[in-house]
């Protein structure tokens, strides 16, 4: 695993002119993110050793050098899932390549069923913490002294330093911020009635199937992450109703310009 990861970590230094901090992983609807990037370089996934390929419509399969908020970001313009049929360390496999990089910062994005009744479709929620429903945890197995210790820590998963800066952000340009918990489930079925019903009920305002795999990766790695939520549907009792792929990619692409500008604002302020 170490050398698979090496290997690649020396193909992107032959590429990239520098080494950014951040890394940025948007979800499902969201690659459009990457036209608020002053792009220097973009490298398909399938020319990238070892990287998995993007199969999911939204998720262009590209990792984008460039500028974001006048800072260097590296930013993977799809990511990986799952349910796809990709083992969990082959999902993180990106973090772990940031990880050798030396990125001390992970942002990440993510199209999600909204549980919470005050939620409405195209809000934006600060991801606070995460309930893991994956049936594989991504540390499993052998642990790798280089890559973290066994036993991470995940009380402040979702840095909170960064966290404060999203809201004060939000609040000095009247942008409408949610927060609350994902729920992190393996799909790729959108939940029933009763199973959205369950999440809220364990302490869930939104679920998905992404994010929590990377962002366990990333505490594991020693990184500050930074996760937001776009609400694309709704799993409210009483207002639910038939979702498609493809109105979850719609609702996201509303809603990511708003994002996008938390996200760019964070960079600019990060002393890096």
């Amino acid at each position: 695993m170490l050398e698979t990861i090496q290997e690649t970590e020396r193909y992107l230094r032959s590429k990239l002119t520098t080494i950014p901090n951040v890394a940025i992983i948007l979800g499902t609807g969201l690659g459009d993110l990457v036209h608020d990037i002053l792009i220097e370089k973009e490298i398909p996934y399938h020319d990238i050793p070892n990287f998995p390929l993007s199969t999911v419509e939204g998720h262009s399969g590209k990792l984008i050098f460039g500028k974001l908020g006048g800072k260097p970001v590296l930013a993977m313009q799809g990511r990986f899932h799952y349910y796809e049929g990709y083992k969990m360390s082959e999902v993180t496999f990106p973090v772990r390549v940031f990880q050798a990089l030396g990125i001390k910062y992970l942002f990440v994005s993510n199209a999600a069923g909204g549980m919470n009744k005050s939620f409405e479709i195209g809000d934006i929620m600060l991801i606070e913490d995460h309930i893991n429903l994956f049936p594989e945890h991504p540390l499993r197995g052998k642990n790798y002294n280089e890559l973290g210790t066994r036993f991470p820590d995940m009380s402040n998963a979702y840095d909170k330093a960064l966290r404060r800066m999203v809201i004060e952000i939000a609040k000095e340009n009247d942008i409408k911020l949610q927060y609350g918990v994902y729920v992190g489930t393996q799909g790729p079925t959108f939940e029933t009635p009763a199973e959205y019903n369950y999440f809220r009920i364990i302490g869930g305002d939104a679920v998905g199937m992404s994010t929590v795999p990377e962002v366990i990766v990333a505490n594991h790695a020693g990184m500050k992450v930074l996760a937001f939520s776009i609400i694309t549907d709704l799993g409210i009792l009483g207002r639910i109703v038939e979702v498609t792929h493809e109105d979850v990619q719609e609702a996201a692409k509303i809603a990511q310009p708003k994002m996008a500008f938390l996200m760019r604002r964070v960079i600019e302020k990060l002393d890096i």
